[in-house]
């Protein structure tokens, strides 16, 4: 907050531009202050592909799961095989990291997603990318 006026308030962005807001236009908006956070969600969704078997299917919950919460700062929420994708059995995660700021955020995901990689690798799980298969029925000439 730079400024509060009778009409107006000047705000600085996080790139460094002033903003001007009318203080009515303020009075009926919802302000969310992200620097006073405690802890940051992250939530993706890998899609594997439908030659994954059933007990790989079934032990990567458990192996997400074990991968995130050896990172420090996090707190593993859930993990779920959830749909059957067009290209891909896709797995939902949900998993917090308890501190606020964006560089641990990041750096923490950026170790949880090199691991997942590489534990896949391991365990012969092979991640999913849009594919279609054409059958083509005719007689043969």
């Amino acid at each position: 907050m730079e400024q509060v006026g009778l009409k107006t308030t000047r705000v600085k962005s996080l790139t460094g531009e002033q903003l001007v807001f009318s203080n009515a236009d303020l009075l009926g908006s919802r302000i969310q202050n992200f620097q006073r956070r405690n802890e940051r969600r992250f939530a993706f969704t890998l899609g594997v592909t439908y030659d994954t078997s059933p007990d790989q299917l079934e032990r990567i919950p458990n192996l997400i799961q074990e991968i995130i919460e050896s990172r420090e700062h996090t707190a593993f929420d859930r993990c779920f095989f959830m749909s059957f994708g067009d290209s891909a059995l896709n797995i939902e995660t949900v998993y917090h990291i308890n501190v606020p700021d964006f560089a641990t955020y990041g750096a923490t995901h950026h170790t949880i997603n090199i691991e997942i990689f590489r534990r896949f690798a391991q365990e012969g799980i092979e991640f999913a990318y849009p594919t279609q298969t054409i059958h083509v029925e005719g007689v043969a000439r």
